[in-house]
């Protein structure tokens, strides 16, 4: 029986076993982390090696960079975590891994690890999209959560509303038709001088600024719930040149406090609408934008304001990690979906 062959008989199985340990590894940009979560909900261990510090010399992640750091590091992050588990790798029933969306490199690099794991260790390998993982990352921080809910997603590469009808059933509502809300975050702190990641930057800067500027812009798309940043930060950038050239004095605080009010105006007001819209009394945000203080500020008091109920990971689990990946995982297996085979390989983009 080839290895494939034996898998498949292995994952069918693990869909009626009553504990699942899944080990699951992340290498989409610049983060190296592999986790340990069993039945979707526990985690046994995260571990996740950040590449921050090195990529801030550079105002921004270096793709070649980041790939070869996660050589580097990957086999100690593997170690780090079956030892913070309390586990050994005989103790795990399937690999998975974040196959796209992400840098090319830095998802080859995990890909192949969790193959040749997978292979080694004779059990199936579950291949997994990094959008479904940080929806996953709200199982592990709320016990009590099941579909069907309403999804805001904002990270470093997505802005879009999903509905997920089931665990493994997604709908696209709407999305971002140019810049995702975390490139956009990225490209304004890096006009105003601010360090890399541009996020946290402008987030624990605008607590010191006023909405007090006015930017010549005009936000799109009123009557749906699709999304536009590109417009806003080109006009950010604008502001802040003309002042530059006409030797003009700005504050950095209230660029900062002001372009995050437009946005995080925005991204609460769409989701919602669009949960009013749709009839869903549960909102869930996802990805590395949702740790924004002013975010989840509004998100939450609108949310009450509407009678609907809002739920956001914890700090931890917003930006990138495995165990997000080993949570949804859990339930690709119960769905019976995801077994990928040998010849799985990295995709920089992937649909909803």
């Amino acid at each position: 029986m080839s290895y494939f062959e034996d898998a498949k008989v292995k994952f069918d199985a693990l869909r009626t076993k009553k504990d699942v340990l899944i080990l699951a590894v992340e290498s989409s940009c610049d983060e190296t982390a592999i986790a340990l979560v069993q039945n979707g909900r526990k985690v046994l261990s995260n571990i996740v090696s950040s590449q921050i510090d090195i990529h801030k010399l550079y105002g921004g992640v270096v793709p070649e960079i980041a790939s070869r750091n996660h050589i580097k590091n990957i086999s100690d992050v593997l170690e780090e975590s079956l030892k913070s588990a309390g586990k050994s790798l005989e103790d795990i029933d399937a690999v998975a891994v974040t196959y796209g969306a992400g840098l090319m490199g830095a998802l080859l690099v995990g890909v192949n690890f969790a193959k040749t794991l997978a292979y080694a260790m004779n059990v199936p390998l579950i291949a997994v999209s990094h959008v479904h993982g940080h929806i996953g990352a709200n199982y592990i921080s709320h016990e009590e959560l099941e579909p069907p809910f309403l999804c805001l997603m904002v990270s470093g590469g997505h802005t879009a509303i999903i509905d997920v009808k089931d665990y493994c059933d997604f709908k696209l509502l709407g999305s971002t038709v140019d810049d995702s809300v975390g490139e956009c975050f990225d490209k304004v702190a890096r006009v105003l001088g601010l360090p890399y990641p541009g996020g946290p930057a402008i987030d624990k800067l605008a607590k010191e600024g006023k909405n007090a500027v006015k930017f010549n812009y005009k936000a799109p798309f009123h009557d749906t719930f699709n999304f536009s940043f590109s417009g806003l930060k080109t006009a950010v950038v604008n502001f802040v040149h003309n002042k530059q050239q006409k030797d003009e004095a700005f504050s950095k605080e209230d660029i900062a406090c002001s372009f995050q009010e437009i946005v995080t105006d925005e991204l609460s007001e769409k989701a919602v609408a669009a949960c009013k819209n749709f009839g869903q009394q549960k909102l869930v945000i996802a990805g590395g934008v949702g740790a924004n203080a002013r975010l989840r500020e509004k998100l939450s008091a609108k949310c009450e304001e509407n009678g609907i109920k809002c739920f956001m990971p914890v700090l931890k689990y917003c930006t990138d990690n495995a165990a997000m990946i080993g949570a949804i995982a859990y339930y690709y297996v119960k769905a019976g979906i995801g077994l990928a085979d040998l010849t799985l390989t990295a995709k920089p983009t992937v649909g909803i």
